[in-house]
């Protein structure tokens, strides 16, 4: 015990920052887990407005397949940084839903039919992706420990 109060001083006085190591991205504060709710939740409403009212239109632009692109990175970082089960699968779902999306705006003539499915599929693991998100509200062990 001694030591380490010893080993907190010295890294005090020099003054060096320890990095955060706990494996939890969105566990650490339920404000993530709720915005993961809602933007999920948002975009499964989307997905599923869209095949209510019968629009199947696309963009196949540069751009959106960019943004796609970006995010599916993005994305994909966080789901390997992260040690946490819960935060992996929902970032893997979401991965998921992005890669799917750049498909469908890379897929110049795709059927009208095969994006209605798509809409539905994507618009099911977007609630998925909601419900696994509200799994983050519930903090970590070794958070709890901590506190």
């Amino acid at each position: 015990m001694d030591r380490q109060i010893e080993n907190a001083k010295v890294r005090v006085k020099s003054g060096a920052k320890q990095p955060y190591t706990s494996g939890h991205l969105m566990c650490r504060t339920p404000l993530w887990g709720v915005a993961g709710f809602l933007g999920c939740a948002y975009f499964a409403w989307i997905s599923f407005s869209h095949v209510t009212r019968n629009e199947y239109e696309w963009p196949h632009d540069i751009w959106t397949a960019a943004t796609y692109i970006v995010w599916i990175l993005l994305l994909a970082g966080l789901a390997v940084d992260t040690r946490c089960l819960r935060e992996r699968v929902l970032f893997g779902l979401v991965v998921i839903n992005f890669v799917v999306g750049c498909g469908l705006t890379m897929w110049h003539n795709i059927p009208s039919a095969d994006v209605r499915i798509a809409r539905i599929g994507t618009g099911a693991l977007w609630a998925v992706a909601a419900l696994v998100s509200l799994t983050t509200l519930r903090s970590a062990p070794e958070l709890r420990k901590n506190n």
